[in-house]
């Protein structure tokens, strides 16, 4: 068994927490799925140690204006992207510019996502970094709130036991104006924090072997289908 000491992610609990599990259900970030004894939430827990360091980070990239940069927004975006956890920079490189192509108006960064000005992002996103909103917080439940509050609806997307084809959603006209689509990490997808407050969870069909698409490859499905649909 392993000791992790830990901060409930939800921002109404944000209890400290001293969580034990065996070592096989940790992920190699050193995260793991866990209830949280304090609010009996199911999340995603991250060691302390990182979540300091990642606040740490914030702040000094908000001593440097580095947590928001790109186009200013004059009214609340029409379409955004939340992105959890996205390590890889070229992926969301290419989330900004698929971004920019479909109409989006705004990119929320999370996490350990990578934000501008990085070398590897500006390699894929060819400059959509500058033509869109963008906005850096170390919990993506914050950006979520914040937008649900101002009626935006929430498109995780996500493939599980609750989740419907997102084509389905599309032809019974449940998809609206503001809209925001979050996309999750890699390997693990999204928390189950960030998909306690979604308002849909959705996925594409996958009709080969593999479970999954790349996030900037399924990002860049969905949100031409949206885009399209709600035009």
């Amino acid at each position: 068994m392993k000791m992790m000491k830990s901060i409930c992610p939800y921002p109404d609990c944000l209890a400290q927490l001293d969580l034990e599990a065996d070592e096989e259900v940790i992920n190699k970030r050193g995260h793991w799925l866990s209830t949280c004894p304090s609010c009996n939430e199911l999340a995603t827990f991250r060691e302390r140690d990182a979540i300091e360091k990642l606040e740490s980070s914030f702040e000094r990239r908000k001593e440097a204006n580095l947590v928001e940069g790109g186009a200013e927004l004059s009214e609340l975006a029409s379409m955004s992207v939340v992105v959890e956890d996205v390590r890889s920079l070229w992926n969301v490189g290419s989330i900004f510019r698929t971004a920019d192509g479909a109409g989006f108006e705004a990119v929320y960064l999370s996490g350990i996502s990578g934000t501008p000005p990085r070398k590897e992002i500006e390699k894929v996103s060819l400059g959509a970094e500058k033509t869109l909103s963008w906005k850096y917080a170390v919990n993506p439940v914050t950006f979520i709130l914040e937008l649900k509050s101002n009626g935006v609806q929430i498109l995780g997307l996500e493939r599980n036991d609750k989740s419907v084809l997102l084509t389905d959603v599309i032809s019974q006209n449940r998809l609206r104006k503001p809209l925001c689509i979050v996309v999750g990490n890699e390997v693990s997808g999204l928390s189950p924090q960030v998909m306690r407050y979604c308002d849909l969870l959705c996925h594409l069909p996958m009709k080969g072997q593999k479970e999954s698409l790349n996030v900037a490859v399924a990002f860049g499905i969905a949100a031409y289908l949206v885009s399209d649909s709600i035009a």
